[in-house]
């Protein structure tokens, strides 16, 4: 055995219980409590989502921004986006400013909520004359098409008589036109990165509102019409700004703030894992190690979409280096995913826990499950 063995840990968050950096800590303390003789290299993780913003500002040296926005029904609220370590790059998570984590149940209503706020991050981020912008797009409140975010950067919404629209995807049914005159120009210099992990169309039995509308809390009525809007907005998109955005995959991420940036911010979609796998650099932080251990909350045969394990063991695998996968539970599907490059899949679940307890005991378990993956690693022979 050699004196050092190298593991690289490279996990995604376990939502709303530890971030990927506190997974990946817990697990290197499970290691060195089996093995003395091990070097960890940490490389939290993510696809997009939750945890995006820390995974490219810890791995580039970078630093936090703060700032005071709108949240998604326009009242001020603190924000934080990502600066790179050389100042060229923000990464900014949409949910931030525009989620529905910032509403109260009973405040949840698309028809209202908008994505100004995430407007407000982007115009903030080019104030710091940023080269490019990386946004993350999931766990949105709204369904307004980007109309708020297009909205804080210039673009005038209008309608038949030349009034500008309420905030809202339930105004978008009464959109008449698109006036770019105001818009910053500070935009056109500046390359914009969309994360998005899911391919949903802008509209339809697929889109934006049939999908997701029912979680942001829109009825069978009010889908029908926030559709209707999401259509009106792609064919007056498609006559003032020149793009067609009606079908492109991944348009209807997050109320059709997909569709919205490539409109109004000239963005490109890429799945969220491959934008971070590059930022991260993992190829080279994976270089000359044993082992990968990687992880999420939940496993299962979706996994093998664009979420972050995946991505971490296509890497791996291509190198030729044995991943291993810690999750809190397993579901259906999850032997789908040795198919990917995952050698093994560990789960920290021993007994039945209650979810309020999760954040005080997954901890733990975590710890306990990596000693024994470690136990098994510190086997192994060169």
């Amino acid at each position: 055995m050699p004196k050092f063995l190298t593991i690289a840990v490279a996990p995604d968050s376990f939502k709303g219980v530890m971030t990927a950096t506190e997974a990946a800590s817990r697990i290197e303390r499970g290691l060195k409590r089996a093995m003395e003789s091990v070097r960890v290299r940490k490389i939290p993780m993510a696809d997009g989502g939750e945890g995006t913003v820390s995974a490219i500002v810890n791995a580039t040296g970078g630093r936090l921004v703060r700032r005071v926005v709108r949240d998604p029904l326009g009242r001020n609220v603190r924000s934080t986006f990502g600066l790179s370590g050389d100042g060229s790059r923000a990464i900014i998570e949409m949910s931030s400013a525009s989620g529905l984590a910032l509403l109260k149940s009973s405040e949840r209503n698309p028809l209202k909520t908008s994505t100004c706020g995430t407007g407000d991050l982007m115009r903030a981020a080019l104030d710091l004359k940023v080269k490019r912008l990386l946004i993350g797009i999931g766990g949105s409140a709204t369904n307004d098409g980007g109309m708020g975010m297009a909205r804080a950067l210039g673009f005038k919404f209008l309608d038949r008589l030349g009034r500008e629209l309420r905030e809202g995807g339930g105004a978008l049914i009464e959109l008449d036109r698109i006036d770019p005159t105001g818009v910053d120009s500070r935009l056109a210099r500046v390359g914009v990165e969309v994360a998005c992990d899911v391919d949903n169309p802008l509209t339809g039995s697929r889109g934006a509102a049939h999908v997701y509308g029912p979680q942001k809390g829109a009825s069978p009525a009010t889908v029908q019409r926030l559709d209707e809007g999401l259509r009106r907005l792609a064919k007056i998109v498609r006559r003032d700004v020149g793009i067609d955005v009606s079908r492109v995959p991944g348009a209807g991420a997050a109320g059709g703030l997909g569709a919205g940036l490539m409109a109004f911010a000239g963005a490109m979609l890429r799945p969220g894992v491959d934008i971070v796998i590059d930022a991260v650099d993992l190829r080279r932080q994976l270089f000359g190690c044993s082992f990968v251990i990687t992880g999420e909350g939940k496993m299962d045969g979706q996994t093998l979409h664009g979420k972050t394990p995946a991505g971490v063991a296509g890497v791996a695998k291509s190198m030729d280096i044995p991943v291993v996968a810690i999750c809190g539970s397993i579901g259906q599907g999850i032997e789908k995913v040795h198919d990917i490059g995952i050698t093994a899949v560990f789960t920290t679940s021993t007994d039945a826990v209650a979810e309020k307890d999760l954040p005080r005991i997954a901890p733990r378990q975590l710890t306990a499950t990596a000693e024994q993956v470690g136990r098994l690693m510190a086997t192994h022979r060169l």
